[in-house]
């Protein structure tokens, strides 16, 4: 019997002239749990919608081998007819429909020909249980957090008999709590006889949960390292990745002198009038020029929502306290009142917030500051071209050319053309609204490094981080946030993992 549940031989892809795969070989053993690591544009996602139908048979070259035989996906119901289920970083789920709904959305349990909701609310309990899921499957999707929204998502992919299981980033938007409790229900899963491939740029989590890692570079098979070897650790993993070693991956700043206070925030609390309560309570804050001020705590502790109430009150709550900007009591009614002040915000959810992702790399960049290409009111084109190629160097975007579009370019290179188009307006403080997330290793050096020279430039930064070793990494100070408070403020030599969870947990 083959060994391999999959096989993947001599796959090459090309979209109008660029490979995005060549020749790549990915094999997976039945029975095991397979990671797929890669910077951003390695081609992961390709070599998965190859696999999963969403590219059909004969817009690539090369074979798949699944279960044995010779597969010909000419769309994704051919693959999920096979036993393969893909989970994407972005969950596929109907937010007004049950979760039992959901589980069965396009795979409805009938009696003839009618749907027996009965059996399907018997069934949907029972992979609810499989997944490890104490909810009610009554209970509508949008009531769900995050990570309950996830395994929702794989108890749907278990309903349909699946022998692989694609995960996409799964824990991208997961607390730490969540995170674990999801690797662990891969490895119960595993135990059950179901093959999993998971995409991950959290080495950590791959170190802790392959059998075995294959890397992907610039579209081509590097390696397969083995667990039982001791070939999955991090140093092997980022050398295979980049294509060089980085000693540290927090690169360190020559000069940590700060200068005088720019933001201050006086017993600051917002009030959310949609869903009626403080998200934001009596905050005291400072940061001064040139410093990096780290926050911290865990996801709806009032991160985002203090971003926001800085950045104009992009929310509308109720304010109340003092914000001294620039050693200057201020009011900032509108976001554009916070740009004209030097303040800028990169949002957490660059694909819905972020950007314009119909839009090409220039317009994107120029978008939050068109005054500063046009005259009289005409936009310069010229202009908005000289402004890209800066940010398109500076930032190091890898793009066939500034007309291409933000869609389609990876995560990381997404996140630079975000930052491009808020340094473009010229700020004084940069809110960094957590600015590594679903990015790689390399994309990330190369974040925290644009990040270094921002601060060696006098540039202000706030950066909301859920990973820790990214707060202590990059941070000159430390604010731990819980329930929309400050619960604690360390100076990063002080600092440590076990002492913001002590706090981010009060």
């Amino acid at each position: 019997m083959n060994k391999y549940l999959l096989e993947m031989n001599d796959i090459s892809k090309e979209f109008t002239g660029v490979k995005a795969l060549s020749d790549v070989n990915f094999k997976v053993e039945d029975g095991e749990i397979h990671c797929l690591i890669g910077e951003n544009g390695a081609g992961k996602s390709t070599l998965m919608k190859v696999l999963s139908g969403v590219y059909p048979y004969g817009t690539y070259t090369g074979d798949i081998v699944f279960d044995g035989t010779v597969q010909q996906f000419n769309k994704i119901s051919d693959s999920v007819n096979a036993g393969i289920a893909i989970i994407y970083q972005e969950l596929a789920l109907f937010p007004d429909l049950t979760v039992y709904e959901n589980i069965f959305a396009g795979n409805e349990v009938k009696v003839g020909g009618f749907i027996d909701w009965n059996r399907t609310i018997v069934e949907a309990q029972k992979l609810l249980k499989k997944v490890k899921l104490d909810v009610n499957p009554d209970t509508l999707v949008r009531d769900l957090s995050v990570g309950k929204r996830q395994l929702v998502e794989i108890a749907k992919a278990l309903s349909k008999d699946v022998k692989l299981l694609i995960l996409d980033e799964p824990t991208a938007a997961l607390n730490e709590d969540d995170s674990e409790n999801l690797l662990e229900l891969l490895k119960d899963l595993k135990k059950q006889g179901i093959t999993c491939i998971m995409i991950s740029h959290k080495l950590k989590e791959v170190i802790h949960i392959a059998d075995k890692a294959t890397v992907l570079r610039d579209g081509k098979t590097i390696c397969t390292l083995d667990a039982s070897k001791g070939e999955v650790s991090e140093g092997i993993i980022i050398k295979n990745m980049v294509g060089r070693a980085i000693e540290d991956i927090y690169p360190k700043r020559p000069n940590k002198s700060h200068g005088e206070t720019i933001l201050e925030l006086q017993n600051w609390s917002a009030y959310d009038p949609q869903l009626g309560r403080e998200v934001v309570k009596d905050v005291n804050l400072q940061v001064k020029r040139g410093e990096i001020v780290g926050i911290a705590g865990l996801m709806g502790s009032g991160r985002t929502e203090l971003a926001l109430s800085i950045f104009g009150n992009a929310k509308s709550y109720k304010l109340e306290g003092n914000l001294v900007w620039d050693n200057s009591l201020t009011t900032l009614k509108h976001t554009k009142d916070a740009i004209k002040a030097g303040i800028a915000y990169v949002t957490e959810d660059r694909k819905d917030d972020g950007l314009f992702l119909l839009q090409d790399i220039k317009s994107n960049i120029s978008a939050a500051n068109l005054g500063g290409i046009s005259t009289k009111g005409i936009i310069n084109d010229n202009e908005e071209i000289k402004v890209a190629e800066r940010y398109h160097s500076s930032l190091h975007i890898k793009a066939s050319s500034l007309e291409q579009l933000v869609g389609n370019l990876s995560g990381g290179n997404q996140q630079k053309v975000s930052i491009g188009k808020w340094l473009f307006v010229g700020p004084k403080l940069l809110i960094l609204d957590e600015p590594t997330r679903g990015i790689d290793v390399g994309a990330k050096f190369e974040i925290y490094t644009v990040m270094n020279e921002l601060i060696e430039q006098g540039l202000s930064i706030i950066m909301i981080s859920s990973e820790l070793g990214e707060v202590l990494g990059m941070s000159d100070r430390v604010y731990v946030m819980a329930q929309g408070e400050i619960k604690g403020e360390l100076p990063v030599e002080d600092a440590n993992q076990e002492k913001i969870m002590e706090l981010a947990t009060q």
